[in-house]
């Protein structure tokens, strides 16, 4: 089974086509990274995963998105259930004004995951797992804002995989951080697609080919190549990923 399938979707911002013709099988618990020039649709492709796009007046769109086979766009597509299931991270740690324990205690109260008395387990739990508990045990009732922006961004996914997602989104996770909180996030992507399915945004190639499984490579709106991350990187098929992966372009 495969996570999420892109067929023929297109979208635009009022008269401006930003996706053209997209099409891609984004293969479950593996990260895929998405790369290419500013403007070329990357983040507006991802942020149709969870339809954050729907949030932007003049937004259309056509195609399908089928994530565990059903249409995303369908009528009768629940959006909370969605925004559950398929999670973001976004380029600047964005934790809510809250303390620590209540930043991943929030999405669990609004969803209703777990009963009351859980609630400490599961905050434990997924501090653990984004190897946070150690450092903060201490800390859970100050402000989320009082701790490191790589301890933010941590804290952000955390606050995710409370609710039990499916697939992480991630638009420029490190693009705030500094070399060594970035060779850390990555190496916590590493351990997270055993059990998700990650799909990243970046500007920085390296980073796209450190971590990912497969790569997309995207300009003006298309998906110009799509494959294994060895293969986009020593043997592309298409002139323009050439190009662009080997600085010529632009």
């Amino acid at each position: 089974m495969h996570s999420i399938r892109v067929d023929k979707l297109n979208l635009w911002y009022g008269d401006f086509q930003a996706l053209i013709n997209v099409s891609a099988v984004f293969a479950e618990r593996q990260i895929t990274a998405i790369i290419g020039p500013s403007g070329c649709g990357k983040s507006t492709l991802l942020r149709t995963f969870n339809r954050m796009n729907d949030l932007i007046e003049g937004v259309r769109t056509n195609g399908q998105i089928l994530i565990d086979n059903k249409n995303i766009f369908d009528s009768d597509a629940d959006l909370v259930s969605l925004r559950k299931k398929v999670g973001m991270v976004f380029q600047r740690p964005n934790p809510f004004p809250l303390s620590i324990y209540e930043n991943i205690a929030f999405g669990l109260k609004i969803h209703n995951s777990v009963k009351r008395n859980m609630l400490d387990q599961t905050v434990e739990q997924s501090l653990r797992q984004v190897d946070l508990w150690d450092h903060l045990k201490d800390k859970l009732k100050k402000p989320a804002f009082s701790i490191s922006l790589e301890q933010r961004q941590r804290l952000c996914i955390a606050r995710l995989i409370a609710v039990k997602p499916e697939i992480l989104l991630m638009d420029e996770p490190c693009s705030a951080l500094d070399p060594q909180a970035t060779a850390r996030i990555e190496e916590l992507m590493r351990e997270l697609k055993h059990n998700y399915t990650i799909i990243i945004v970046t500007h920085n190639m390296q980073q796209a080919a450190r971590v990912s499984d497969e790569t997309g490579f995207m300009l003006l709106g298309e998906l110009v190549e799509f494959g294994q991350t060895k293969d986009i990187f020593t043997k592309p098929k298409d002139k323009k990923t050439e190009d662009y992966i080997t600085g010529r372009y632009g």
